[in-house]
Formats: structure tokens, sequence, C-alpha cells
């Protein structure tokens, strides 16, 4: 009987640890990551304050109410989930590790996006937004998305959300 348990135990724990190396692939790759999920969600941050120079003059665009200070507070939050998968092996594997810097410097400025909506500050969100661009072009210098199939699959899976 000890025998059969030792076998058990050891049976499920292998069968556990490589379900854990399956969840640990993402069902997505980098490309379509970026395309179906952050780059949405920082358009959400970034079009929530907008300052708009216009031949009748400027039109400001900012939440109004609880419930938009709201959306644009958790588009940050989960900008900095999504900064959090992308220092997870399925998508760090194999680049260099300035992609984990990249990836902590993106969950840094989408906390301090959560806290300029928190206080429902449009100038502070503006700026932030501004940071958090700069975060994302300075990766993509260094990763620039790619061309061909899997960037027109990624493109593809975006159009069809809309």
């Amino acid at each position: 009987m000890a025998k059969f348990r030792t076998f058990a135990v050891c049976f499920t724990s292998a069968i556990l640890l490589a379900g854990c190396n399956q969840a640990a692939q993402p069902d997505k790759t980098v490309q379509q990551f970026m395309a179906q999920d952050v780059q949405p969600t920082a358009d959400i941050y970034w079009k929530s304050v907008q300052y708009i120079n216009e031949e009748g003059g400027q039109r400001d665009i900012q939440p109004q109410t609880d419930a938009e200070w709201q959306a644009v507070q958790d588009a940050a939050r989960q900008l900095a989930a999504y900064a959090e998968l992308l220092k997870t092996p399925g998508y760090a594997e194999g680049r260099g590790s300035d992609w984990i810097q990249f990836a902590d410097s993106l969950a840094e400025v989408s906390k301090q996006a959560e806290q300029a909506a928190a206080e429902k500050n449009p100038e502070k969100v503006f700026d932030v937004g501004g940071t958090v661009y700069s975060v994302c072009s300075a990766c993509h210098m260094i990763y620039p998305t790619t061309s061909g199939p899997e960037a027109e699959e990624a493109a593809a899976g975006l159009a069809a959300d809309e």
C-alpha cells in the first residue's frame, strides 16, 4: 500500500508539473499579444485625455464620470499586469536582458498611470501617457514589430475584435 501511495504521489506530481509547463506557454505570440491586448489597452489610456486644436479653438477630451475615470485606471492596471506577463519565460525566453528592463519600466510607469487616473488628474494622465508611449517606443526600437504572416495574423485578430 505504501508503494502505491508513493507511486500515486509521484504520478500526480508529474502530471501537475507537466501542466505547469504547459500553462507557462502563452497562447499568443508576442506580436499577437501586443496587437490584441497591449495596444488596445494602451489606447484606452492614451485616448482618455486629449487636447485637440481645431479651427474653432481647442477641444479638451477627458473622463467626466467616475465610471470613465475607473476605465482609465483599469486600463493602467491592466498594462501593469501585461508587463508582468511579458517577463514570463514564454515571452522573455530568447530575448536579451533588456526585454525584462523594458517590461519592468512598463510596469513601473503603468503604476504611475494608475495613480494619475485614481487622482482624476487629466494633466497628469496626459503627461504619464507620454511616458508610457516613450517606454513602448524605446522597446520597439530594439524589438521592432515584425512584418509578414505573423504580423498580418495578429492584425487580423485585432480587426476581428473591432
